[in-house]
């Protein structure tokens, strides 16, 4: 009878500890998984900020590019009517030159 009323007493004792141990298990892979979802979620904020900064370098450049482009432009609408200039004068010259 000693051992039966040590047995009782021991059982419940034995289910708490298997209890704690899967609990235990249960808690590491809650952990685990949450790490994984973290350190995924960190690589998507990485990957948003480095596509960020390569649009903020593509719109630096893209307006480099246009100012570059409209720079070019001016400078031929310059000359352009730097040659118109020239070619009446010189036409004006003629027409001086015929009447005198």
């Amino acid at each position: 009878m000693k051992y039966t009323k040590l047995i009782i007493l021991a059982f419940p004792v034995l289910l708490s500890v298997g209890c704690n141990k899967e609990k235990a298990a249960i808690e590491d892979q809650k952990d685990a998984a949450q790490d994984a979802i973290e350190q995924r979620q960190d690589a998507v904020e990485d990957s948003a900020e480095a596509a960020k900064d390569q649009v903020e370098t593509n719109a630096e450049v893209n307006e480099a590019v246009i100012e570059a482009n409209a720079d070019a432009a001016q400078a031929q609408l310059e000359a352009d009517k730097e040659k118109v200039e020239a070619a009446a004068e010189a036409e004006k010259a003629k027409v001086d030159a015929v009447t005198e």
